[in-house]
């Protein structure tokens, strides 16, 4: 797990299926979201790439219901002959999978997770992630672009912002779990998954407080997340990303046509396809 004085981390992928039709996989005329073609690659060999490549990253584990049938496609069967990747099977729950991959792989940490549908992660922003998530020293880090960054490179270009006092910010789909304590706020996030009323399990807990807070726009997102992490037992902090594209994920085909853009302007990575 070391090279030279830096600690390498193990990954978690998320390539899972979510329960019934994926309306943007059923749109390109594949089953898995996972497999889906951008600059005629599909998403998971595209990301588990990056991964597998990067430095600071000692083995990526493929966390889905059925790992095997991802790899049998034409364009990731390079991954299931590549010591750098294992895969993992897990249920609906994407929580439950990470938390599952947490306990089967004890001296794996810290770990890293993100998710197949985080096409324009690279090398730069990984090394950025990363190193500030080190740098913060909690249990869990979570990387996040500010509006203001995102707008100046793509002012057309729509994303979900959560809006604190001091700015607004879109997830990364990066979250570094640095020490086993970062399990409770994966089981805090496994219930929620299963209850129906999830907003009100938020509300249970997290309590009023934080949330009056977060609504009235009272709390900078450092300390609404020190906050959370505290409720959760955990210490928790931001990773500010300077590239815009980190925000990027592919859930519609607006975003398909954004990532596919580009990717065209990047310096192509050869595809590693059989035959």
């Amino acid at each position: 797990m070391e090279t030279g004085q830096r600690r390498q981390v193990t990954a978690l992928l998320v390539a899972g299926r979510r329960p019934g039709i994926d309306p943007l996989a059923a749109h390109f005329g594949v089953e898995d979201k996972a497999l889906i073609l951008v600059a005629d690659e599909p998403m998971l060999s595209r990301v588990a790439r990056v991964l597998a490549e990067h430095p600071d990253v000692a083995r990526t584990i493929v966390l889905a219901q059925a790992p095997e049938r991802l790899l049998a496609h034409p364009g990731t069967a390079w991954m299931a002959t590549d010591a750098r990747i294992g895969v993992l099977a897990g249920g609906n729950s994407v929580s439950a999978a990470v938390a599952g991959a947490l306990e089967a792989n004890p001296d794996g940490w810290p770990f890293l997770v993100t998710t197949a549908d985080n096409v324009l992660l690279d090398a730069e922003t990984l090394s950025d992630f990363i190193a500030g998530a080190k740098t913060r020293g909690t249990d869990v880090a979570v990387g996040l672009v500010s509006r203001d960054v995102f707008a100046r490179a793509y002012p057309e270009a729509r994303r979900t912002w959560l809006t604190f006092r001091g700015g607004a910010y879109s997830g990364a789909n990066l979250f570094f779990l640095a020490r086993p304590a970062a399990l409770s706020a994966v089981r805090f996030w496994e219930r929620v998954e299963s209850e129906r009323k999830k907003v009100r399990a938020i509300a249970r807990a997290f309590g009023p407080g934080l949330l009056a807070g977060y609504l009235l726009r009272a709390m900078r997102v450092e300390g609404a997340l020190a906050r959370a992490g505290a409720r959760l037992g955990v210490t928790a902090a931001p990773v500010l990303l300077a590239r815009p594209e980190a925000c990027i994920d592919v859930d519609k085909v607006e975003d398909h046509a954004i990532a596919s853009a580009i990717l065209a302007e990047r310096i192509p990575h050869p595809a590693t396809f059989p035959g």
